[in-house]
């Protein structure tokens, strides 16, 4: 899976469980919580949502990890391999 699409499944999930935040309106450093104001119950059905899109599972000690969208490409990038 290429950088392009970890994007996309990941503005589309956010897109699904908050359909107010447009996909083209999220820059790459907006913080889940911080900037797209999603609160914890967002947060844990966009690990899930991922987690049956991509493959990846996301412990509870990598949130930080995936909070903006550069470092969630980086994470799953990471975990995809090449």
């Amino acid at each position: 899976m290429n950088d392009s699409e970890i994007r996309q499944a990941f503005l589309e999930e956010i897109h699904k469980i908050a359909p107010d935040i447009e996909p083209a309106d999220v820059s790459d450093d907006d913080h889940l919580q911080d900037d797209l104001e999603l609160d914890s119950m967002d947060i844990l059905n966009l690990v899930t949502a991922l987690h049956a899109r991509l493959g990846v599972s996301i412990p509870e000690t990598d949130y930080a990890q995936i909070e903006t969208l550069t470092k969630a490409l980086k994470y799953f990038a990471s975990r995809h391999g090449p």
